[in-house]
């Protein structure tokens, strides 16, 4: 691990452990562990700028974000990072947002990386447990049986309306193992979205629908 990334990661912690378990620095974690697996298959990839773009993901994610916590550029500057490799940072850190589907395009295979590890963090066993905490932190239904499922949605819509985190499993995270990008990401988002799956269907079983 290169200086660089190592003053980073001393920086995002104490930012990440802020956010509620859904976004904690324990996802981060995961998500580069995820990133590594991908990258193994992709030579051509910038270690160092999945590395960086992974630990910055979500520093300035509107739901979190913060005046008192630092900007992305503000880190990058902070730990040296020059203006090119910013450059390529900022652009793999844009296209990993769902956005209600209104993702921005992928323009490098370290952004395909970055977005397709972060977006297998959000479904399987732990994305299910990801998605309940959020929902508990934000004092949102665990289900509700009357709620339309939303497609075709606007950012703004997307982002508007508070659902409860089963309908959540609708909107996004059931739609992710095909807006897989790279092999690695395919091959492993298939197990999980099964995972998810089952779960939905032992809930509805559970529930009564």
């Amino acid at each position: 691990m290169t200086k660089i990334i190592e003053k980073c990661k001393k920086i995002v912690v104490e930012i990440y452990n802020k956010f509620d378990a859904s976004h904690d620095f324990a996802h981060i974690e995961r998500v580069m562990k995820n990133a590594e697996e991908i990258l193994a298959g992709e030579p051509t990839a910038s270690e160092e700028v999945v590395r960086l773009a992974v630990l910055l993901h979500d520093i300035e994610d509107a739901k979190y974000k913060s005046g008192d916590n630092p900007t992305v550029l503000e880190i990058l500057q902070a730990i040296g990072v020059d203006g090119e490799l910013a450059k390529k940072v900022f652009a793999c850190i844009e296209s990993v947002s769902f956005s209600g589907g209104n993702a921005k395009d992928i323009t490098s295979i370290d952004g395909a990386i970055v977005r397709d590890a972060d977006r297998l963090d959000a479904i399987g066993a732990i994305g299910i447990a990801r998605t309940f905490a959020f929902g508990g932190a934000r004092g949102r239904k665990l289900y509700d049986t009357d709620e339309m499922v939303r497609d075709n949605m606007s950012e703004t819509e997307y982002r508007g309306k508070e659902t409860a985190s089963v309908t959540h499993f609708y909107e996004k995270l059931l739609l992710l193992k095909e807006l897989m990008v790279t092999e690695e990401g395919k091959r492993l988002a298939e197990q999980r979205h099964d995972y998810m799956e089952g779960f939905l269907k032992q809930l509805n079983r559970e529930i009564g629908t």
